[in-house]
């Protein structure tokens, strides 16, 4: 006769709360890392407004130029001069030859300005630019 009682083997049970934190953390970190990353808008730059204007949703590995009313070209928040753009654009176009770029262009900047960055991305042979602008209301 066996009078000893067999233990119920107890099971290692998944903690969820702590996992539901952790989850929540992480949404919430993306969350706000994606509306900073989602566009790279310089303030004193106001882009022209248009009536058949797209919605301004970035696509995977599109980059932005951003053009002041000074003209200075302003690159991922970096200032650049005409040859460091080259030189940038030329990187990108060895990496990616189809490479996509949106011109933000201040609606109170000289058209002369957006023609010399339009020509530094001819000289790079990056053909797929776009210009940004806002829908009007």
């Amino acid at each position: 006769m066996n009078f000893h009682r067999r233990r119920a083997s107890i099971q290692p049970a998944l903690q969820l709360a702590p996992m539901i934190d952790v989850v929540f953390l992480l949404l919430i970190f993306f969350l706000v890392t994606w509306s900073y990353a989602r566009f790279e808008n310089e303030l004193d730059i106001s882009v022209p407004k248009a009536d058949e204007s797209q919605d301004p949703r970035r696509r995977f590995g599109e980059q932005i130029i951003n053009v002041t009313k000074d003209g200075t070209v302003i690159v991922n928040s970096v200032e650049m001069g005409d040859a460091e753009l080259l030189d940038a654009l030329n990187a990108v176009a060895e990496i990616r030859p189809d490479q996509s770029i949106i011109l933000r262009g201040d609606a109170s900047a000289d058209y002369e300005h957006i023609v010399r960055v339009l020509n530094i991305c001819h000289k790079a042979k990056i053909y797929n630019v776009a210009f940004a602008s806002v829908k009007e209301s």
